[in-house]
């Protein structure tokens, strides 16, 4: 029976819509691969060209031949992409192997390291702190600052910002974000430490990397948009203490720590069995 209203087709969305959409997979490869180009164009941000693309092609060769082996099928290499590019860029070693070593941690951390066919931990975090850990006389993390240059950092901000904003997870860097900036003001009163020395990091490439792509990680955050702001207030906390404790590269630790103690809380709610109510 015909109810005498007429159905209004869905406005297509344009070109450029599409491509700052949700569904855009390469959006992402395209963002952080601008990061890198802004950061070695202004500051020499790679530790060599070859270094990275053997931790990119480290990566995309494991992704195809887990994916085949697990799946039966290759996945799509978005993602093993920007975690070979992070290793790439966030690592810092004279020599090749623990390029290819990270990487190789990272992508098999997908597969082999799951609970209820999910992986807890960000791939490239994981790794990065696995290698700082077990072989820090050859390895360190970027520290790089901008520097006095304040225009890379607001391109890549201005980027960054829209792109987490058009894929829903901007709510997530804004809150880790606010949280720095605020506990950098505690940390302040508690050292000694000038402000602006104790909030500067958070302008670095390492930074972009992290906000924009560790903390956003859709595979590896939790589920509902309260927790996952929950969660990113939490990292920032756990990264002041450790901080306080003079722990290096604390925001990689204090991610590895909470993400997927997160992760492991909403996965075993999600299996309680439901109540039933007479």
């Amino acid at each position: 029976m015909s109810t005498g209203l007429a159905t209004v087709a869905p406005k297509p969305r344009s070109p450029l819509g599409r491509f700052f959409s949700a569904e855009n997979r390469y959006l992402s490869p395209l963002f952080i691969t601008l990061i890198l180009l802004v950061g070695n164009l202004s500051f020499g941000l790679l530790e060599s060209f070859s270094r990275t693309l053997l931790a990119i092609g480290t990566a995309l060769s494991l992704e195809i031949v887990l994916g085949r082996w697990f799946w039966g099928k290759i996945p799509n290499l978005a993602s093993g992409y920007i975690t070979g590019i992070s290793v790439g860029i966030l690592l810092r070693s004279p020599e090749f192997w623990p390029y290819g070593l990270c990487s190789a941690i990272a992508i098999t951390s997908k597969y082999a390291i799951r609970v209820r066919g999910r992986h807890i931990w960000n791939p490239s975090n994981f790794a990065i702190c696995a290698m700082l850990l077990v072989a820090p006389e050859f390895v360190a993390a970027l520290s790089i600052q901008w520097g006095n240059t304040v225009w890379p950092m607001v391109v890549i901000w201005v980027l960054g910002a829209f792109i987490v904003y058009r894929v829903q997870r901007f709510h997530i860097t804004a809150t880790y974000v606010a949280s720095f900036v605020a506990l950098a003001l505690l940390r302040t009163l508690i050292t000694g430490h000038p402000f602006l020395a104790e909030v500067a990091p958070i302008t670095g490439p390492m930074y972009q990397l992290f906000i924009f792509f560790m903390i956003t990680d859709p595979k590896t955050t939790v589920t509902p948009k309260w927790a996952q702001c929950l969660v990113a207030g939490l990292v920032a906390v756990a990264e002041l203490i450790l901080r306080l404790a003079h722990i290096v590269n604390a925001p990689f630790f204090a991610l590895t720590i909470v993400g997927p103690a997160a992760m492991l809380v909403e996965i075993w709610r999600s299996s309680r069995p439901a109540k039933t109510h007479a």
